[in-house]
């Protein structure tokens, strides 16, 4: 192993040090609450028998005896989600397993897991970011029964992993376990899916084509196979050491799958501290260390955009402060390994049978890019990770990570990466903070200097391009989409129109106050956008025809628009709840409100 990399130390010691105060608060109470133990011993009768009514005679005697632990299972099963479909038989068969080993379990609670997939271009969208805090609410109210020694997490995709683990911090004291579903296998391709779409966005086939390659795509449980923003987090789980090594992408429905499941169930029942094992608390797993390994990951593997938003979050949750400036210092020393799609053309199965993310955390360490000091659920250092799982006969075994990429188009070494450094880039200017993600934008669209195309709702921008509007140079400009706007929806509707009108020759950019979707990737988007236009950012005061460089490589995002005249505009005053009707815009109102209250310095939810 190579000296831990200087920018990477140099990095992690200044989250700690900004991060003191708040992160010792966090483990003081932390600290209590393990003091104060479960409540099961101080319970009165009749809530030791609400407890267990409807757990078998054996459970009920471990558990009124104080013999053995007992595991909370918080759910996010839905069978809407391919992704959590395969959650359905999960408590079964951890509560069966967990008795075959002296322990027992129990669901304490589900959350709820919407698809950004079903809701991308709907209102529903504007409700995707709120989802988080509510799952992070949900998981703590589930956990709040206070009887658990150990907790398993079930969740896979966008916002439910960051609304898991921050419900879950809050009880930090437990022994907690990430456990995954897996892909589905791989269908049709990425690519080819992504021409059939920007057809169709042309007009050059029909809905039904399109319904055809899109149900070929998405065809089985599991979880979608690109690499978006539901498989970086299970990339980040594993490399900070809440999943069992090599289990993020090992497909639902398979022997080992079911396997890992129930190895899940013990590592969280030797973690508890009430088996004579060493006791090993999720906050004890989740410090500074970890975070940053999380942040290097996302480079490495050109991971999501959206946990630009989401690590910061739930960092916060374990009283730790990162930001932006974090994200881009260690970017530019962290090579990207890996290319799934949208950076390249290979899916997350392929990934994993190249060497997966043991080889990857393996070379990362080689080359002092990951603090190896860390705890995980297997216990201290992450030596367990340079190790894959296999069925030995029907025995769950592990076996060193191969020397080399099975696929070097996939998965390289550190020694000949795809690019020096991990492609997320931050952008500064007169227009605010933004961040752009340039590992699948190819180098001659890095920088881009063209006319604003504004606009205040992604059905507009599609409407120019069906009109033919659009042929030309521009950077499209759309803005009110911001968390206190509208909740910060994905755009993703807006990639193949994009793609279209770049592959025409034309220079085309996007910046926005929104989001884009993990799975975007090929034209430059500066997303993000920070003061929202809502909250008064120059974004708002953009006119159409108005000169924009957006320079990925210098990190430059300018309006060429001198100050004054830039002050002197006014800001338009959208309406921007008369698309929402009855509960729905009173449910926005709320998280609004949170969002504003956040903004104006009251404290947030978890942290």
């Amino acid at each position: 192993m190579n000296p831990l990399n200087p920018v990477l130390e140099r990095v992690t010691r200044r989250i700690t040090e900004r991060s003191a105060p708040t992160r010792r608060a966090y483990l003081d109470h932390m600290a209590a609450q393990r003091t104060r133990g479960t409540q099961r011993a101080g319970l009165g009768c009749a809530n030791m028998a609400h407890t267990t009514a409807a757990l078998p005679r054996e459970d009920k005697l471990r558990i009124h005896a104080e013999r053995a632990p007992h595991i909370g299972i918080v759910t996010a099963y839905n069978d809407m989600l391919s992704a959590h479909q395969p959650f359905e038989a999960y408590p079964s068969l951890i509560r069966w397993h967990a008795q075959q080993i002296g322990a027992s379990a129990q669901v304490a609670g589900g959350v709820p897991a919407m698809c950004d997939g079903i809701t991308q271009g709907e209102a529903g969208m504007e409700l995707s970011l709120f989802s988080r805090d509510t799952i992070a609410l949900a998981t703590a109210v589930a956990l709040s029964h206070n009887v658990f020694d150990a907790a398993l997490m079930l969740g896979v995709c966008d916002k439910i992993v960051p609304g898991l683990f921050m419900g879950a911090l809050q009880f930090g004291h437990l022994s907690t376990v990430f456990v995954p579903a897996g892909p589905m296998t791989s269908g049709l391709s990425n690519d080819d899916k992504a021409k059939v779409r920007q057809q169709f966005a042309q007009g050059l086939v029909g809905r039904e084509a399109l319904l055809e390659s899109e149900a070929q795509a998405y065809h089985s449980p599991g979880t979608c196979t690109f690499y978006g923003t539901a498989n970086s987090n299970q990339m980040l789980m594993e490399i900070m050491g809440l999943h069992l090594p090599g289990s993020s992408f090992v497909n639902p429905g398979t022997p080992l799958r079911e396997a890992l499941t129930k190895a899940a169930v013990e590592r969280a029942v030797a973690n508890s501290g009430r088996t004579g094992q060493p006791y090993l608390p999720l906050a004890h797993i989740i410090d500074e260390r970890a975070i940053v390994n999380g942040i290097v990951g996302l480079h490495a593997t050109g991971g999501s955009t959206n946990h630009t938003l989401h690590l910061v979050a739930m960092a916060r949750a374990a009283g730790i402060l990162i930001d932006w400036d974090d994200f881009a210092e260690l970017s530019a020393v962290v090579p990207l390994l890996a290319r799934v799609y949208p950076n390249g053309s290979a899916d997350v199965n392929h990934f994993h049978a190249a060497g997966g993310l043991g080889f990857l955390m393996r070379e990362l360490r080689t080359a002092g890019l990951l603090h190896s000091d860390v705890n995980t659920v297997m216990g201290p250092g992450l030596d367990a990770y340079a190790f894959e799982p296999w069925l030995d006969g029907e025995r769950l075994a592990w076996r060193p990570i191969a020397e080399r990429s099975a696929d070097t188009h996939v998965l390289r070494p550190v020694s000949e990466p795809f690019s020096a450094d991990g492609g997320l880039r931050l952008l500064t200017g007169n227009l605010g903070r933004s961040v752009i993600k340039v590992s699948a934008v190819k180098p001659q669209h890095r920088v881009v200097r063209a006319p604003a195309v504004v606009v205040h709702d992604q059905q507009e921008l599609l409407a120019k391009f069906q009109a033919g509007e659009l042929d030309k140079d521009l950077i499209a400009v759309v803005r009110y989409q911001g968390p206190r706007a509208n909740g910060m929806p994905e755009l993703h509707k807006l990639t193949p129109p994009l793609a279209v009108l770049q592959d025409k020759g034309f220079q085309v950019a996007l910046v926005t106050d929104g989001r884009m979707s993990g799975a975007s990737g090929k034209v430059p988007a500066a997303i993000h956008v920070t003061p929202e236009a809502l909250a008064d950012g120059p974004i708002a005061r953009v006119r159409d025809g108005d000169m924009i460089t957006l320079d990925a490589e210098r990190g430059v995002l300018q309006l060429e628009v001198d100050e004054a005249t830039l002050a002197a505009r006014s800001a338009p005053t959208p309406d921007l709840d008369a698309h929402r009707h009855g509960s729905g815009r009173e449910l926005f109102g709320l998280f609004r409100a949170q969002v504003s209250g956040a903004e104006q310095g009251a404290s947030p939810l978890f942290g």
